[in-house]
C-alpha cells in the first residue's frame, strides 16, 4: 500500500462510521416497514401487507391530503415572494447588512423559537388556527431558502443581456419574461423542490401553528401522534415513504440547481 492512499484510509474509515451512523437507523427502518410481524424488533418474513394497511387508513390519507395541500400551497407563494425578494436585494444600489439578516433569519432561528413567535402573532391577530396559518408559516420558512437558491443564480447573471433588450426596444415586463426569467427558471425550480421538501417534513412549526381537530393535521403530526402509542410496521411503512419523497424531490432540487451551475 503507497503512503499516500495510506494516509487517506483513517479519513474514509471516519466518513464510513459516519455515514453509517447517520444513514444506518434509517435504513433499518425501511428494512422494517417490509416486516410481517406486527413486533417492530422481530424478522418473520418479507411483506407488503403494511403498505397496504397504510393505503386503507382513513386517517393517514387524510393527514397525506393536508400535507400536500400545505406544501404545494406554501411551494407557490414562497417561490413566487422569494424570488421577487432575490431579485429585489440583488439589483439593489446600496447593500444593507441588517436586511439580509433580516431574510435570511428564518433559516437560523431555532423551529421551536419561529414555531412560538408565529403562535404569538396569530394569537394576537385573534386568527383562528387551521390550515390556513400553517401554510402562511411554511411560507415564512421557505421564503428564505428559494431566495438564497435564486441570489446564488443571480451572483453569476449577466445584466448586459438586460440591458442589450431594453437598447432594442422591449418592455422591462417583456424584458423579465424572455430574457431574466429564462435564466433564473432552473434555480427558481431548484428553490421550488427544496421549499416543498421541507414543507413535507416540516413538523414543529406545523405543530404549533395547526390548532385543534383533524382537518388541520398533517403527515409529521398523524406520525407523532401514531408514535405515541407504539411503533408498528405501519408507521415504518408511512415514513418510508414520506423519505422517498422527499429524498426525491431533494435530488431533483440538486441536480436542476447543478445543472443551472454549469
Amino acid at each position: 500500500m503507497s503512503s499516500a492512499a495510506g494516509a487517506r484510509l483513517p479519513g474514509r474509515i471516519v466518513l464510513f462510521c459516519v455515514f453509517g451512523f447517520l444513514y444506518l437507523p434509517i435504513a433499518v427502518l425501511v428494512l422494517l416497514s417490509f416486516n410481517e410481524a406486527g413486533l417492530p424488533t422481530t424478522w418473520s418474513g418479507f411483506s407488503t401487507k403494511w403498505y397496504v394497511a397504510l393505503a386503507g387508513n382513513s386517517e393517514i390519507l387524510g393527514a397525506a391530503w393536508n400535507t400536500l395541500v400545505v406544501a404545494v400551497a406554501a411551494t407557490l407563494i414562497s417561490t413566487v415572494l422569494g424570488t421577487l425578494l432575490a431579485i429585489g436585494m440583488e439589483t439593489r444600489r446600496r447593500k444593507s447588512t441588517g436586511l439580509e439578516a433580516l431574510a435570511f433569519a428564518p433559516m437560523v432561528i431555532p423551529d421551536i423559537v419561529l414555531a412560538v413567535a408565529l403562535l404569538t402573532f396569530f394569537s394576537r391577530l385573534n386568527l383562528t388556527l387551521g390550515l390556513h396559518t400553517i401554510i402562511l408559516s411554511h411560507v415564512i420558512f421557505d421564503l428564505a431558502f428559494v431566495c438564497s437558491i435564486v441570489r446564488a443564480r443571480l451572483k453569476h447573471f449577466d445584466y448586459s443581456i438586460v440591458e442589450a433588450s431594453r437598447d432594442l426596444g422591449a418592455s422591462g415586463w417583456t424584458t423579465f419574461w424572455r430574457v431574466t426569467f429564462p435564466v433564473l427558471l432552473p434555480a427558481i425550480i431548484a428553490g421550488a423542490l427544496l421549499a416543498f421538501t421541507l414543507s413535507v417534513d416540516e413538523f414543529i412549526i406545523a405543530f404549533f401553528t395547526a390548532g385543534a381537530g383533524r382537518s388541520s393535521i398533517t403527515l409529521p403530526i398523524q406520525i407523532y401522534s401514531m408514535i405515541r402509542f407504539g411503533i408498528t410496521p405501519e408507521i415504518n411503512a408511512l415514513a418510508t415513504i414520506v423519505m422517498g419523497v422527499s429524498a426525491l424531490a431533494l435530488l431533483i432540487s440538486q441536480w436542476v440547481n447543478k445543472e443551472q451551475m454549469s
